[in-house]
C-alpha cells in the first residue's frame, strides 16, 4: 500500500514538472514571436547581456511585461477558481460565474469611465469591489450557515445584477465605450511594467497564504460535519478562502478586465491530471494557469496579425465548449 501511495505521489510530481516545462515553453514562445521573430538565443542575450539593441527594446518594453502580466493573470484567476470550486464543492464555480469578477469589474469600470484621472486606483477599486461583492453574496447565502449550493445561486443572481450595472454605465457614457472595450472582453494590449507592479504583490500574497492553507481546504472538501469533527471552524475557514479568492480575482480583473473561463477550465483540467489534493492542485494550477493565458495571448497576437484581438475572445472560444463538455459529462462533474 505504501508503495502504491509513493507511486501516486511520484506521478503527481512528474505532472507538476510537465506543467512547469509547459509554462517555460509558452513563456519563450510568447516573448519570441510577434511582428519581429526573435530566436531563443537572442532572447537570452537581450534579457541578460545586451542593452540598447532593437531586440532589447522589443523584449523589455513590449513583450516581457505583457508575458509576465499574462502569467500573473492566469495564476490569479486560476487559483481563485480552484478556491471557489473547493469551498463550494462545485466544479462549475469560478470568479466570473459566481460574480466576484463582476464586482471588481464594475468598480474598475466606474473609475475608468467616470473618474479616468484616478486610473491608478483601479487595482484597489477592483479588489474592494470583488471583496464587497463576496460579502454581499455570503450574506445572501447565510441562513444558519452557508451551504455551497445556496452560495452558487446567490452568486449567479448578484452577477446578473452587476451586469445590469455595467450595461447601464455603457449606455449612459457611450462616448467612452471605445476606451474600455478591451477591458470588457479581457485584453492585454498596451501592457507595461506598471501593470506588472500593480498585480504582482497581490498574486504573491495569495500564493504565500495558500501555501499554508492547502491542508485546510482538503479538510473542508470532506464536508462540513467531518471538518467540524476534525477541529476546523468551517465558517471562518470558508470565509478566509473566499477573501483570498476575491483578492486574486480583483487584482487580475484590474489589469486584464473581465476575462472569463480561466477560473473555470484551468482548475478543472488540472484536477483531471493531478487529482483533488490541494497540496498538488494549487502548484499545478499556478503553472498550468499561467501557461494557458500566455499561450492564448500569444495566439490572440498572431492569429490575425498584424491585427490583434483581445485574449478574452480566444479564452471564450476555448472555454465555452469545455463548459458544455462539463455539463454533458457526468464524470466531469464529480
Amino acid at each position: 500500500m505504501s508503495g502504491y501511495i509513493k507511486e501516486k505521489e511520484y506521478k503527481k510530481i512528474l505532472i507538476l514538472i510537465v506543467f512547469v516545462l509547459l509554462f517555460i515553453t509558452s513563456f519563450f514562445i510568447s516573448v519570441g514571436y510577434g511582428a519581429v521573430k526573435i530566436t531563443y538565443e537572442e532572447i537570452i542575450k537581450a534579457i541578460f547581456f545586451e542593452i540598447d539593441t532593437v531586440n532589447y527594446q522589443i523584449i523589455w518594453n513590449v513583450r516581457l511585461p505583457r508575458t509576465i502580466v499574462a502569467a500573473l493573470v492566469g495564476i490569479g484567476l486560476s487559483l481563485s477558481g480552484a478556491i471557489l470550486q473547493g469551498v463550494m464543492r462545485n466544479p462549475l464555480a469560478s470568479p466570473k460565474i459566481i460574480g466576484v469578477s463582476s464586482g471588481g469589474g464594475l468598480v474598475a469600470l466606474i473609475i475608468l469611465i467616470i473618474f479616468p484621472q484616478y486610473y491608478y486606483l483601479v487595482p484597489v477599486g477592483a479588489f474592494i469591489g470583488a471583496f464587497l461583492t463576496t460579502l454581499f453574496i455570503y450574506s445572501l447565502a447565510w441562513k444558519e450557515g452557508v451551504l455551497p449550493t445556496r452560495l452558487v445561486l446567490a452568486g449567479v443572481a448578484v452577477s446578473s445584477l452587476l451586469g445590469a450595472g455595467t450595461n447601464s454605465l455603457l449606455t449612459f457614457f457611450p462616448d467612452r465605450v471605445s476606451g474600455v472595450l478591451g477591458f470588457m472582453v479581457g485584453g492585454l494590449s498596451a501592457t507595461t511594467w506598471r501593470d506588472v507592479r500593480m498585480i504582482l504583490p497581490y498574486v504573491l500574497a495569495g500564493i504565500i497564504l495558500l501555501s499554508f492553507l492547502s491542508g485546510k481546504l482538503n479538510i473542508l472538501m470532506l464536508g462540513d460535519e467531518v471538518a467540524t469533527g476534525l477541529g476546523v471552524n468551517v465558517e471562518v475557514t470558508r470565509f478566509i478562502f473566499i477573501i483570498i479568492s476575491s483578492l486574486l480575482a480583483g487584482s487580475a480583473v484590474s489589469v486584464v478586465g473581465l476575462l472569463g473561463f480561466v477560473g473555470l477550465i484551468v482548475p478543472h483540467m488540472t484536477r483531471l491530471f493531478i487529482g483533488s489534493d490541494y497540496r498538488y492542485l494549487f502548484p499545478g494550477t499556478i503553472f498550468f494557469g499561467a501557461a494557458i493565458v500566455v499561450i492564448c495571448d500569444t495566439v490572440a497576437r498572431l492569429l490575425f496579425a498584424p491585427i490583434e484581438i483581445p485574449v478574452g475572445i480566444i479564452m471564450s472560444a476555448m472555454g465555452a465548449p469545455f463548459f458544455l463538455y462539463l455539463l454533458r459529462n457526468k464524470e466531469g462533474l464529480k
